[in-house]
């Protein structure tokens, strides 16, 4: 069964950091591409990233550039997205799934491969 684990999530202050993990287990991260999606309360779920296989191409929906990295290391068969300047609207789960290529919008309706991991941005 293929499966991402996500963590790192937590109750951070407006303006804090986190970083997120997207791991998977059963397969390997090499060949794939990977994106990062949230879903907020009462909102349609988001695109938030993509990153390539090769970790070379990178894609950011436009509320997040510049405050958020999206990076994947095949090696620890992980994908990371650093969240940076955080805002209350950044609130909501994440999650991450195996998806198509970033260029366009051919991922963005991929389904999540794991259960996600809460963010909280409050004071």
């Amino acid at each position: 069964q293929l499966e991402l684990v996500e963590s790192g999530g937590g109750l951070v202050q407006p303006g804090g950091s986190l970083t997120l993990s997207c791991t998977a287990s059963t397969f390997s991260l090499e060949h794939h591409n990977i994106g990062w999606f949230r879903k907020a309360p009462g909102k349609e779920r988001e695109e938030i990233s993509c990153v390539s296989n090769s970790g070379i191409t990178t894609v950011y929906a436009d509320s997040v550039k510049g405050r958020f990295t999206i990076s994947k290391d095949n090696a620890k068969n992980t994908a990371y997205l650093q969240l940076h300047s955080l805002e209350p609207e950044d609130t909501g789960v994440y999650c991450c799934a195996a998806v198509p290529p970033c260029w366009g919008s051919s991922w963005y309706g991929s389904d999540c491969w794991g259960q996600g991991t809460q963010v909280t941005v409050s004071s």
